[in-house]
């Protein structure tokens, strides 16, 4: 009996002492963070035209939504907002005095403070021999306590326009109406009703 319990203190003894030795070189998380590169933490995707469209205006609704919110909930007259609203002006490819006024008069009528962009789809309208690019997306909007104000269905145009650099094909995304768009011409003459 002395024999086995000798014997199971020693081969335990030489189990501790080789799962001891065996320690594994784990890299620490903030070693792996200082080594990685985007390359080799984030697989580059490939997508086609339609699904990068659809993500590059899904992003530039969101953020002109979220800057809109931010500038709201300043004083409007700071330094600050000024940044914020030239900011929000680069989105567009011909701001005007009018570009934010129904979006401004919306977010500040329900006291908007977050907004999410849902269900953005990309569709092409044809007018005449024009093709017309909107954004169809839901908004949902959410008050100071991140309470659901509703969620409503928004519209916006875009255009994507050619800016070729050193060789390369490259566009820039820019929002023409948001929130409105423009009335298409009408057969009937202004002021002729019946």
């Amino acid at each position: 009996m002395k024999r086995i319990s000798n014997f199971l203190i020693a081969l335990l003894l030489l189990i501790a002492f080789i799962a001891c030795n065996n320690k594994k070189n784990e890299v620490s998380d903030l070693d792996k963070l200082r080594n990685s590169t985007n390359t080799k933490s984030y697989p580059a995707v490939q997508m086609d035209s339609m699904q990068a469209i659809n993500s590059i205006t899904k992003q530039k609704v969101q953020e002109l939504l979220d800057l809109s919110t931010l500038y709201l909930s300043g004083k409007r007259n700071t330094e600050i907002d000024t940044v914020i609203y030239s900011q929000m002006e680069s989105y567009f490819h011909r701001p005007d005095s009018l570009t934010f006024k129904k979006l401004f008069k919306e977010l500040d009528s329900l006291k908007v403070k977050t907004v999410k962009v849902n269900n953005l789809q990309v569709v092409k309208d044809y007018y005449k021999k024009d093709t017309l690019d909107y954004a169809t997306f839901n908004v949902e909007y959410f008050d100071d306590k991140n309470r659901s104000l509703g969620t409503f269905e928004k519209k916006a145009q875009y255009t994507l326009m050619s800016k070729p650099i050193k060789f390369k094909k490259e566009f820039k995304f820019y929002f023409l109406n948001f929130y409105s768009s423009p009335p298409k011409k009408d057969s009937t003459s202004v002021g002729v009703t019946k």
